[in-house]
């Protein structure tokens, strides 16, 4: 692999550029829409592919091959995320040094070489294994994608932009879904074929994705940080010729010391201690929203099948509806980020999603719902909590500067999923084994404990940074003072 380019050596050792200024004052152009599509189809396929490794939970344990219990779903499940936490770390770093636009090529291409090997999983371990790389390949492109949505989107449109993104998610797990039903149907396919089916359809839709960004350009904002002006002022250029002409009057702008890259002693004393209570707020949201979605999401098939007696084959029908709930939040929910303001809607939406969960445990404690009903229940549920989850990534994103953007994201990722989402599925698989009502409603509580106390750190300590520059919320770390 090449080396990452860096400033020449006749290149200024400070520079001024109004690039940020220019791109947060353009109205949303047609550049914004097919970057958002050529980036954001990675939620998709992270929704495709965790859909179907839920849905085929009943497959995996009928399988001849791999017999699974519940408790080795839950295994299988905490390896991806796992995969996830070190996976968004390691590629995390690289991103904030090597660039946006190389790293999610390489961590799509990691997702499509382990999600095909997936398909030919021999055993539980070879499985496991296997679905830790795939999270490792998804776990870096949230943070080489999130990083490079929030550098290109005007300010005015960013909270809702990021919301909906992160919010298609749930387009791919409806197509996760659907796909299901058909693929572990044993008159189409036989119980052993059909799971392994599904991966592979995974790899291939991804492979289309990866052509489909060849035309994404890099970060104009991390190409100046880096000694690369020029070439961020003709992308500028670029992605202003798709939008209306503006007035030409100057815009500020900011003076940047030019750098390869960022010490990591400078960044964690930025994440740690400069900006110690953000780094806070941004804990209590990623752990509480990871525990909240894995723990449930990941063992959902197991509690229809288990407690309502849904046949393996017609899980699928099941998440259709609950993923269509799911993306319809943040679509609904996702402007009044931009016009109400992040701290009373992210604490709002966490709040209420966790005296939501509390309210469909006790209706399942009590067997008040039938299939259907705890369905229907869990749409409402996840209505408001899909767009709680998707504001933390937005918060850990904007409230952190340029040069630490993208391992910021993966830092909180990796601790939040580490801690709230790695146990979820474990646990949960172990309650659901129990054959216990009571034993699952005591997780869901759990979990509702968790959303309710995240938002009242997002009520009390959340930043207000709604329609702002992402300089103006932080100060990039190679500022320089005006002469």
């Amino acid at each position: 692999m090449p080396a990452p380019s860096a400033p020449s050596a006749t290149a200024p050792s400070i520079v001024e550029t109004d690039i940020p200024a220019r791109l947060d004052r353009l109205p949303w152009n047609r550049f914004h829409t097919l970057v958002i599509a050529a980036l954001g189809i990675t939620w998709i396929l992270d929704g495709l592919e965790v859909t179907l490794a839920g849905a085929i939970s009943g497959a995996l344990k009928a399988s001849p091959t791999l017999q699974f219990t519940n408790t080795d779903i839950g295994l299988a499940g905490t390896a991806y995320l796992l995969g996830a936490v070190l996976g968004a770390l390691g590629f995390g770093w690289l991103t904030d040094r090597w660039g946006r636009k190389k790293l999610f090529f390489i961590t799509l291409a990691v997702y499509l070489v382990a999600t095909f090997a997936t398909a030919f999983s021999w055993n539980l371990w070879s499985f496991c294994l296997f679905r830790f790389l795939t999270g490792a390949g998804i776990g870096g492109e949230y943070t080489a994608i999130n990083s490079t949505i929030q550098e290109f989107v005007p300010a005015k449109y960013r909270g809702r932009t990021d919301l909906i993104v992160n919010g298609s998610f749930w387009i791919g797990a409806a197509l996760g879904a659907g796909g299901s039903v058909v693929l572990l149907d044993p008159a189409v396919l036989s119980p052993d074929y059909g799971w392994r089916m599904c991966f592979v359809i995974g790899s291939a839709l991804g492979l289309g994705i990866l052509l489909l960004r060849t035309w994404v350009p890099e970060s104009p904002r991390w190409l100046v940080t880096h000694g690369r002006g020029p070439e961020g002022d003709a992308i500028a250029r670029q992605i202003e010729s798709h939008g209306a002409r503006h007035d030409p009057a100057p815009l500020p702008k900011l003076r940047l010391h030019v750098r390869t890259h960022t010490p990591l002693r400078e960044v964690f004393h930025a994440l740690f201690r400069v900006h110690r209570q953000r780094a806070l707020v941004g804990l209590a949201l990623m752990s509480a929203q990871a525990f909240f979605y894995n723990a449930v999401f990941f063992t959902y098939a197991l509690v229809l099948t288990d407690f309502y007696g849904v046949g393996a084959d017609k899980i699928g029908l099941y998440i259709l509806p609950f993923a269509a709930g799911n993306f319809l939040g943040p679509v609904v929910l996702g402007p009044f980020f931009d016009t109400v303001g992040r701290r009373p809607m992210i604490a709002g939406t966490y709040i209420v999603s966790g005296i939501l969960l509390a309210g469909s445990g006790w209706l399942f404690q009590q067997e008040m719902l039938s299939a259907t009903g705890q369905t229907i229940a869990w749409m409402v549920v996840f209505f408001v909590a899909s767009a709680a989850a998707s504001s933390a990534y937005l918060t850990v994103g904007e409230t952190f500067p340029l040069e630490v953007r993208a391992l910021a994201i993966a830092v909180f990722y990796a601790v939040g999923t580490g801690i709230g989402g790695a146990a979820g599925p474990i646990l949960f698989g172990a309650l659901v084994d129990t054959g216990s009502r009571t034993s699952v409603f005591a997780g869901y509580l759990f979990g509702s404990a968790l959303m309710i106390g995240a938002g009242i750190v997002q009520a009390i300590w959340g930043v207000a940074s709604e329609g702002r520059s992402l300089e103006d919320i932080a100060t990039p770390l190679s500022a320089a003072t005006t002469p």
